[in-house]
């Protein structure tokens, strides 16, 4: 497998520094992300990031995007709890899961690209 393709899990908080929600969640990711050192976990402030987000247009906040390098395994919006972000998780073996849209897919690669 090559460096890109390794089947890392990538897990990318979407939020916004002025939403209050995110700002108060940011605590529990940074948690669970400590607790999976097997994760890949990435903080995107989508209005510093604009150019690397596009045109996607993300609504509701908190938003999750869970993948490998080549392949979402989730995306949309989260409840701001850390059980259930750590639940998600561990749901996730990549079967059975919703099939990821064209532009959920094409953002997976532009934050994984940015990351290596």
């Amino acid at each position: 497998m090559s460096r890109q393709d390794d089947g890392q899990r990538w897990v990318f908080g979407l939020c916004a520094q002025w939403c209050g929600v995110c700002r108060e969640w940011r605590a529990a990711f940074d948690a669970v992300a400590a607790s999976q050192p097997g994760h890949r976990f990435v903080w995107i402030d989508v209005e510093d990031e604009d150019e690397l987000v596009g045109d996607l247009d993300i609504e509701t906040f908190p938003t999750l995007l869970v993948g490998t390098s080549s392949r979402v395994l989730f995306f949309g919006t989260i409840l701001p709890s850390r059980d259930l972000l750590t639940r998600l998780l561990t749901s996730l073996d990549g079967s059975g899961n919703k099939p990821a849209t064209p532009e959920s897919q094409a953002l997976l690669h532009r934050l994984v690209a940015s990351q290596l």
